[in-house]
């Protein structure tokens, strides 16, 4: 039986914006992902039982058939006609409805592992559009580079961008990505940003958030964390929330600003994780050492 552990890594919205609404009641968007190495871990066993995917632990109020990584295995399944099956355990360590992305990273890792395992063949292009099906930011995990995400998110241009550390909060709230959407406050109507200014300027000064001030207006904690991490640097709110991160030069910058932060006398509870900014995906740097 074989076996493969697999990093399923975060990333963060350097920028957000909403650049219009289409006819078809989508948004069209424009943002920057850079990938970061807080990961989850994903754990595949192949085996021969037909069509079982097996699946550890259960993740309350997440039914199996609702879970993105059951779904992009039985998706995978489906497309290629597979008749193997997987037993899959996750280590979760990303927060959930956070806007790191870890549910859409969980799904391309499963694909991405059991197109290998079940030795199904498909190429980056097919695993990308597989991914597609499952979530918009899918795709970027599959391709496993920093790109500028347009359209819908499925227009993705890689680029080479700085490599800073970043503190990164989590806030004691949960944001509900459709609740931000719906709300009429919510700017639609950003200036897109040009690759090269992508290229050329320093993140901290890079775009905004759209779903920032929203954010900032529905959640007291959220209002704080931005407050206290502005007075590092330019914060930011990741995707639809509710994470928030800054960037520093160096691993040592970021680890003393963690120090003075878990010193200050605060409202609301934060976690806080110290993680590196990567253009290429932990997962890929991962399968490259494993020669895949």
């Amino acid at each position: 039986m074989e076996t493969l552990a697999l990093p399923s890594p975060a990333k963060l919205n350097l920028f957000l914006h909403i650049t219009g609404r289409r006819a078809d009641g989508y948004h069209n968007l424009q943002t920057l992902f850079q990938f970061i190495d807080f990961c989850d871990t994903l754990h595949f066993n192949n085996t021969d039982s037909p069509g079982e995917i097996k699946l550890t632990p259960d993740i309350d109020g997440v039914p199996k058939e609702q879970n993105l990584i059951y779904r992009a295995a039985k998706l995978l399944r489906k497309a290629t006609d597979c008749e193997l099956g997987a037993s899959i355990h996750l280590e979760k360590q990303l927060p959930m409805g956070g806007g790191l992305g870890g549910g859409s990273s969980n799904a391309a890792t499963t694909i991405v592992a059991l197109n290998h395992l079940w030795r199904t063949g498909l190429n980056q292009d097919q695993l990308a559009d597989l991914g597609n099906q499952l979530g918009a930011d899918v795709p970027v995990f599959v391709r496993g580079k920093a790109a500028v995400a347009e359209g819908t998110g499925e227009i993705l241009t890689p680029v080479d961008i700085q490599e800073p550390w970043y503190l990164i909060l989590v806030p004691d709230c949960h944001v509900e990505t459709a609740a931000l959407f719906a709300d009429k406050h919510l700017t639609r109507n950003s200036n897109p940003i040009t690759l090269r200014a992508v290229l050329n300027t320093p993140l901290g000064e890079l775009g905004h958030n759209d779903f920032e001030p929203v954010a900032r207006s529905k959640f007291s904690a959220i209002e704080e964390g931005l407050t206290l991490l502005s007075g590092y640097g330019s914060a930011k709110l990741t995707g639809t929330g509710a994470c928030l991160f800054c960037d520093f030069h160096s691993q040592e910058e970021a680890e003393k600003a963690q120090r003075d932060l878990s010193n200050k006398r605060t409202e609301h509870r934060f976690r806080s994780h110290i993680a590196a900014g990567h253009n290429q995906s932990p997962l890929h740097s991962r399968l490259n050492e494993l020669s895949y």
